[in-house]
Formats: structure tokens, sequence, C-alpha cells
């Protein structure tokens, strides 16, 4: 075996100031405590003497072995192993706490407080969502479950869960319902410059007894109604329109994924 030395201590302090000290009180460090005031190098990291990035600079890469030491080498493919919680509180001294280069694998969840950017394609297993007040847009993918939902617990029963399917159709459309006891029916004010007048269409539901009521005219600030006879209108409405501000759908087109879309892919959320 090596004849180099081996050091057995209780605890090492190395640089002349232990901080886990305070002055006047004594001693209660655990039992193997290390104090180190300096850089500390595990491994043969790939900087040069007095020339460190960190406090803690670690390599799995083994560093050179003196011509005596007969001691294994250091064979191993992580740099650093953690079992247990980690919590990193960022100082600001560089731009991220937190700098990763190359891929990232985690197995469980993940809860995000903030914003998340990517710069190429975000594709999920499953279904990609958004809680309340979020939103999702850029070039999204994941496997669909053939139909777009959102699942939320019951509003009414207690230990059940309540999980809506997202109407679909070749349009993007924007709807405006209510009910009307006038013959204008005013559309959302911004509507005139969302929507397409000429897509326009208007169901009325007659409320109590037949009115024989009629869409007279409309453009896109108002719905004018018509009915036959002295009976005052009422009815239930609902308005469908297709959007001005993106691009026309094209529902069906060439191609092997949605990536062979041939209009603007950006503006949607797509699950494949």
């Amino acid at each position: 075996m090596s004849s180099i030395p081996r050091l057995n201590a209780d605890k090492i302090v190395v640089g002349g100031n232990d901080v886990s000290q305070p002055i006047g009180e004594s001693d209660k460090t655990p039992t193997g405590t290390a104090i180190l005031n300096g850089p500390v190098v595990c491994g043969k990291v790939n900087k040069t003497q007095n020339n460190y990035e960190g406090v803690l600079n670690v390599s799995s890469n083994s560093a050179p072995q003196i011509s005596l030491d007969s001691s294994p080498k250091l064979n191993v493919n992580l740099a650093a192993k953690v079992d247990g919680n980690v919590v990193i509180d960022g100082d600001n001294k560089t731009i991220q706490a937190l700098l990763v280069n190359g891929d990232v694998t985690i197995n469980g969840n993940t809860n995000q407080d903030g914003d998340i950017t990517a710069t190429g394609t975000v594709t999920a297993a499953t279904l990609i969502g958004a809680h309340t007040g979020g939103s999702i847009s850029g070039g999204v993918s994941g496997k669909s479950a053939g139909a777009k939902a959102f699942d939320i617990p019951h509003p009414s029963k207690e230990g059940y869960r309540l999980r809506h399917i997202c109407v679909e159709g070749p349009e993007s459309a924007v709807y405006y319902r209510g009910r009307t006891n006038k013959n204008i029916i005013p559309l959302p004010l911004y509507w005139k410059d969302l929507i397409d007048p000429a897509s326009l269409t208007v169901t009325l539901t007659p409320i109590g007894a037949h009115q024989n009521i009629i869409v007279k005219r409309w453009d896109a600030e108002n719905i004018y109604l018509q009915n036959q006879g002295a009976m005052p209108i009422n009815c239930f409405f609902h308005v469908f329109a297709q959007r001005i501000d993106i691009e026309r759908l094209i529902p069906e087109y060439e191609g092997q994924s949605s990536d062979d879309y041939p209009g603007d892919n950006s503006i949607y959320s797509i699950n494949k």
C-alpha cells in the first residue's frame, strides 16, 4: 500500500478562521466538520492554479496520482451525487442561480413559479396545459388523448372532479351569448377590430311563445332584430364570428406531421 500519510481528525479548519465557532462559546459542531476558507478542488478540474470559477470545483476526472501512490485510481462517471434535498439561494453574482450545459432529466413533478422560455419545441408525452391566468404559445407539441380538456375539483360534490371537453371546429372563432328584450343586440366593443362581420352567424331562441324573430341586418357592432306582430321580443341569442387578427385556419393539408402545416404554425398550441 501507499506510504502517503492519512489524517484522522474530529474537525479540520483550513485557512485559520473557524467561522463555525462563535467567539466565547464552546464548540458545538458535529464530529467530522470541515471548515475550508478557500477554494476546494475535487478531481482534475479544467482550471489552472489560482484560476478558480467557484469556491467548490468538482470534476469526475481523476487527478494524476504520484508514483508512490498504489491506491485504486478514481473511476466514476458523476462529479457529484446528492442523496437528499437541495436548496439553492442565488446571490445575483451571476445571471443564473443555476446554469446547466447539457441535457436534463427530471423524474418527478416540476412546479414552476414564473415564466418558462424555450428557444426550441416543447414536447410532452401527455397533455400540455396552462393553469388559470396562464398561457401557452409557440411550437408546443404533446400526445393528445383525442380531445382538449380542462379538469377541476367538482364545485358541488366533495371527493369528485369535473372534466369538460373543448368544442372543436375548422376556424378560429369567438362567440357572444345572452338574453335580450330589445330589437338590437350590441356586440362587445372590441369585436369591430377582432371579427369578420361577413362570417357572423346568429341563433335566436324565443322565450315563452313563438315570436317570429328574424335577423334584419348586422354589422361589426350591432345585430338588428325584427319580429312580426305586436308581441315584444324576448329571446336568448348566440353569436359566432371568425377572428381577423390571425390568419385563417387551413383545416386540411398534405403532410406527415403538424410541422408540415402550410400556414403560420407559431400562433398555435398543438397537441400532436
